[in-house]
């Protein structure tokens, strides 16, 4: 009997095409999430590319009898994918207490429930916004916490706290996956980034200027002290990152983790500024952007990028896509998602 596994955010852009890698990996999936900024399409792709109907519950993480119920009527649910959260950096500078309230209680009922149930693992979507201002690249997962440089990292630094508090004499393990700055589209084009709300993602933000949705973009500060003025981040495939939450649960599903919590950098172990990943879009695509260079944005750091070494050691894990395959699935997403609208 396939293991059951419980995937919280699951409608959004890196939940489901984890639902994806899971399925195609043997596992059962049940989704849940309150379509804050997604919606059920994204499912209908799952079951387009992989023929499985997944459980789904329209529910707010916020309210503990919502989760309770998925319990209730899954008792055997034996790990949990924590996706859900706001994730907007600016957005968590002008609203830090919806932040704080959403991203944490809904943390902490996963949690109760999922002691409450004996669960084997918990796996939490973090972000290397928990180092804050680093001064030094790559980062490993020893490099020391800076000050959170927005609400959204505060809620990522005070999340893995919680978790590493409330699970150490617990039989649930947990592991933190520390995303770096995911990117690109299924190789089907049938599923990729499809913000409800306004896109903030950089590559989301690319693709519909270069389609006409947008009539510009901005690029946010060029006056840092980087190679060619603009801020530097570590862009991962989705689909990568996808496949490094299958194989953490397997980690910990075979017995090989003997910490109560551990945790691993995923990100490609280089960084690319801003303007190089506009260069990179319109060298894979033919198409010219309309970008405009304004101030820096509130929350964003100079630059970061990871040593993923640990998770390569341990999981097994490695990225197999670059920044090329990132722009041309970004591409052929925002076509193949475009032209549906238009029909």
């Amino acid at each position: 009997m396939n293991q059951k596994v419980l995937v919280t955010g699951g409608t959004g852009y890196i939940g489901s095409h984890t639902i994806i890698d899971l399925i195609e990996n043997g596992y059962e999936v049940v989704c849940v999430d309150n379509g804050s900024n997604s919606d059920t399409s994204s499912l209908a792709a799952v079951k387009d590319i992989t023929g499985i109907d997944v459980s789904y519950y329209h529910l707010d993480l916020c309210e503990l009898d919502g989760v309770k119920r998925i319990f209730d009527e899954h008792p055997d649910i034996k790990g949990v994918i924590h996706f859900a959260a706001l994730k907007a950096v600016g957005e968590s500078v002008e609203q830090p207490i919806r932040y704080f309230r959403n991203n944490l209680d809904s943390l902490i009922n996963i949690l109760d429930v999922a002691t409450q149930n004996h669960v084997e693992a918990l796996i939490f979507s973090s972000s290397c916004t928990v180092y804050g201002d680093v001064t030094h690249s790559p980062v490993t997962e020893e490099t020391p916490l800076q000050e959170a440089a927005s609400p959204y990292g505060r809620t990522k630094q005070m999340g893995e706290q919680m978790i590493t508090d409330s699970l150490k004499n617990s039989s649930v393990k947990s592991i933190l996956l520390r995303y770096f700055n995911p990117a690109g589209a299924h190789p089907s084009a049938k599923l990729g980034e499809s913000p409800v709300n306004p896109a903030q993602n950089l590559v989301p933000v690319i693709t519909e200027t270069a389609i006409g949705k947008r009539k510009e973009m901005t690029v946010f500060g060029d006056d840092y002290p980087t190679r060619d003025g603009s801020a530097i981040r570590d862009y991962i495939h989705v689909v990568d990152l996808a496949h490094a939450h299958t194989l953490a649960l397997r980690y910990i599903f075979e017995g090989k983790q003997q910490v109560s919590t551990d945790v691993f950098n995923v990100g490609i172990g280089n960084g690319l500024s801003v303007l190089e990943i506009i260069h990179a879009f319109e060298s894979q695509t033919g198409e010219k952007l309309n970008y405009k260079v304004g101030s820096r944005r509130a929350g964003d750091i100079m630059a970061i990028y990871s040593d993923y070494s640990k998770a390569k050691n341990l999981l097994g894990w490695e990225p197999k896509l670059d920044v090329n395959d990132i722009m041309r699935s970004a591409w052929a997403w925002e076509k193949e998602r475009t032209g549906r609208q238009n029909q």
